[in-house]
């Protein structure tokens, strides 16, 4: 069996203030691109760490939560509340990334 490594689609860094958006993902409408980046910003500006979004092996797209472990004012009850919001009112965004990434990065029908 084959073993895939996890594709990271986007990210946000609270601690550099940095985005980051996967090259490879670079032909994904202007609309979405944004949207991302929103979401990701705001969410480390709301509750801190470091957030991706990144495909599994199967084409599921999961939300990556990383914290230092001296960073005592990241909200890890916001964090799961944000990511559960996210989840909902972006959800036909998430379902439509994840069927892209399944139909052009893993050929699946």
């Amino acid at each position: 069996m084959e073993n895939r490594e996890k594709v990271v689609l986007c990210g946000a860094n609270s601690y550099e203030e940095k985005y980051y958006f996967n090259k490879k993902f670079d032909n994904l409408p202007e609309e979405v691109q944004q949207e991302l980046q929103i979401m990701c910003v705001l969410y480390t500006e709301d509750v801190g760490g470091i957030l991706m979004l990144e495909f599994d092996e199967d084409g599921n797209l999961q939300f990556q939560v990383i914290v230092d472990d001296g960073d005592y004012l990241f909200d890890e009850i916001g964090s799961e509340l944000k990511i559960k919001q996210y989840q909902t009112e972006k959800r036909d965004l998430l379902e439509k990334l994840e069927l892209y990434y399944k139909t052009f990065f893993l050929s699946q029908e």
